[in-house]
């Protein structure tokens, strides 16, 4: 009786299993396309639109090159910038589709040495781009929008701030002059809370 029990149970399983695999079979049936019915032709050109460089990607592309820096940052309230030179060297990859930045320069006297890379997502419509240098171990990411003139782009995102302990809100701005110029500004709270500039560079064309 017992074993007679337990194939009872076994049938009754199968049973249920097979019940449970044909209405699986019938919602797929009525939930997924037929193949060949999907139009092929408009997600490729959906695609193309989203993986194609633009304008933003034109844009970004007139800085390629070797830069001669000036930097001033503050780091005091009250107290005068320090200054210090560095050079940039910039240039597009992914066929065109990211800006890689890598810049040398000093930092309160030591060597810094500074890692970007800035792209346009075109699906959400928004500059991306993160940034890592040699005085710390995080990576900063940012979003931006362009003004209507094209020539100022403007960054926010967050940084974590180890000597206050918490993070912090930023904002950057890159001011296009012409194509030998640019400007690079960075504001974030002060001690008061209130948005400070940090940090100013100017970028101009190496010879």
């Amino acid at each position: 009786m017992k074993h007679k029990g337990i194939l009872a149970g076994l049938a009754l399983l199968v049973v249920v299993a097979a019940l449970a695999i044909g209405a699986d079979e019938k919602a797929k049936k009525t939930t997924m396309p037929a193949a060949g019915t999907m139009d092929e032709k408009a997600m490729m050109e959906a695609w193309a639109k989203f993986a194609t460089p633009g304008d933003a990607h034109k844009m970004l592309a007139t800085t390629v090159g070797t830069w001669d820096t000036t930097v001033k940052s503050w780091w005091q309230p009250g107290a005068p910038p320090m200054e210090s030179k560095g050079t940039a060297e910039n240039r597009m990859i992914m066929g065109g589709r990211f800006l890689e930045g890598r810049f040398n320069g000093t930092m309160m006297d030591m060597p810094f040495e500074g890692l970007g890379y800035t792209g346009y997502d075109n699906y959400k419509k928004q500059y991306v781009s993160t940034w890592m240098d040699s005085m710390g171990t995080g990576i900063m990411t940012s979003f931006g929008k362009g003004d209507a003139s094209g020539k100022v782009v403007t960054f926010t995102g967050e940084m974590d701030d180890p000597m206050e302990g918490k993070t912090k809100p930023f904002k950057n701005t890159i001011t296009f002059a012409d194509n030998d110029h640019h400007t690079f500004e960075m504001w974030s709270p002060g001690h008061d809370g209130k948005m400070a500039k940090m940090m100013e560079i100017h970028y101009t064309r190496k010879k």
